[in-house]
């Protein structure tokens, strides 16, 4: 059987345009065929790509530099109780705030009979009054702990670094008299305030901030406690002002689980 075969079909070029043809006419330019193409799917091409957002920071809030009682309830309520007792301190009888911060103390005496209610008293108190350095410490450095975490770690680290750093320095009191060391009049040392918990959430805010930031806050403020050390006005509260801090800083851990932009 043969097999038929087509060969390939001759190209036949349309007329130069103005030739002319065999009606009389001449040959017109061929039409414009792009527009034909309009209805034919485009191919997907990679289309480039966009530029990276850079996501807009956040303008500075001055007002959360202060406690609020909903962003921060334990601090604004903590706040208000060291006013009112900063008030009575100021405003009654010296004799009868003498003798309230003498049952406040967390001396050796006390810390024997009364524990508990001790500590929590002695932390009602600011030493020297609502406007000492520390008073402000205290709302700024716990208004912003409490921001980046939440009430109770905040309310946590207070007074773990104030009931721990006041152990630290009191039992070796103790231990001293017992020894024969120290006069028996050691044990009943005035001891109040709210500078040990400070201290310690100082060093833990540390742990919430930038590197830079971080190291630069510990480096300022163990400078200024080494140096009221070296001064030696009050070895025994200097010294339990640097455990307070270091008690922060090993709290870390602790506040990192709920580290939340502030």
């Amino acid at each position: 059987m043969e097999r038929s075969t087509t060969g390939p079909s001759q190209d036949v070029s349309p007329p130069a345009p103005g030739t002319p043809l065999p009606d009389g006419t001449a040959a017109a330019a061929p039409p414009v065929l792009a527009g034909l193409l309009d209805g034919i799917p485009r191919q997907r091409g990679a289309a480039p790509p966009a530029p990276a957002a850079h996501p807009s920071r956040p303008l500075p809030r001055p007002w959360h530099l202060l406690p609020t009682p909903a962003g921060t309830p334990f601090t604004f309520a903590y706040t208000a109780v060291l006013a009112v007792t900063s008030l009575v301190a100021a405003l009654a009888d010296p004799g009868l705030v003498h003798a309230l911060h003498q049952e406040s103390s967390t001396d050796v005496a006390h810390l024997v009979r009364a524990p508990v209610p001790v500590l929590l008293a002695s932390a009602l108190w600011v030493a020297g009054g609502i406007l000492t350095p520390y008073a402000l410490a205290f709302v700024l450095v716990l208004t912003a702990l409490e921001r980046r975490t939440d009430a109770l770690r905040a309310a946590g680290v207070f007074l773990t670094g104030h009931v721990l750093a006041t152990l630290a320095t009191e039992v070796p009191v103790g231990l001293a008299v017992l020894a024969g060391h120290l006069p028996g009049s050691s044990l009943h040392r005035l001891d109040y305030g709210i500078s040990f918990g400070v201290a310690a959430s100082t060093g833990a805010l540390a742990g919430l901030l930038r590197p830079w930031l971080r190291r630069s806050l510990l480096a300022l403020v163990a400078g200024a406690l080494l140096n009221e050390l070296l001064a030696y006005a009050d070895p025994l509260t200097d010294w339990g002002h640097l455990i307070a801090l270091a008690i922060g800083v090993s709290t870390w851990p602790f506040v990192r689980r709920r580290h939340r932009p502030a």
